[in-house]
């Protein structure tokens, strides 16, 4: 049975850091790309960042590009997001998801994600 735990998330002030951690039971985590999504509500879930199978390759949404960092340890099955310099639009819950792909290419595709977590709530206060 897959499943995807996230925990980490919490209330900080605008400016701090909070460190986002996914692990994966279940058979292929190293197989595939991994990403982050977020959600607000009343909007569409959308993409953060995500990572190719190998870590070798990452990719970032502009909202987010300089100050998250997302990385993998396919030995522990799982995939942190580093969160620094965080700002009150980052609120939202935050969610680690499985893609169907090995590499980066399509990972900002909601359709390619294969299995989602539970979710993780951050609140950033100004």
């Amino acid at each position: 049975q897959v499943q995807l735990v996230e925990t980490g998330g919490g209330l900080v002030q605008a400016g701090d850091s909070l460190r986002l951690s996914c692990v994966f039971s279940g058979r292929s985590f190293s197989s595939y790309a991994m990403t982050w999504f977020r959600q607000v509500p009343g909007e569409l879930r959308e993409f953060v960042a995500g990572i190719s199978r190998d870590g070798g390759s990452t990719g970032y949404a502009n909202s987010v590009k300089g100050r998250f960092t997302v990385s993998r340890d396919n030995a522990k099955n799982t995939v942190i997001l580093q969160m620094d310099s965080l700002k009150p639009e980052d609120t939202a819950v935050y969610y680690c998801a499985r893609t169907m792909y090995t590499s980066t290419s399509y990972i900002t595709d909601r359709g390619g994600i294969v299995y989602w977590g539970q979710g993780t709530q951050v609140t950033v206060s100004s």
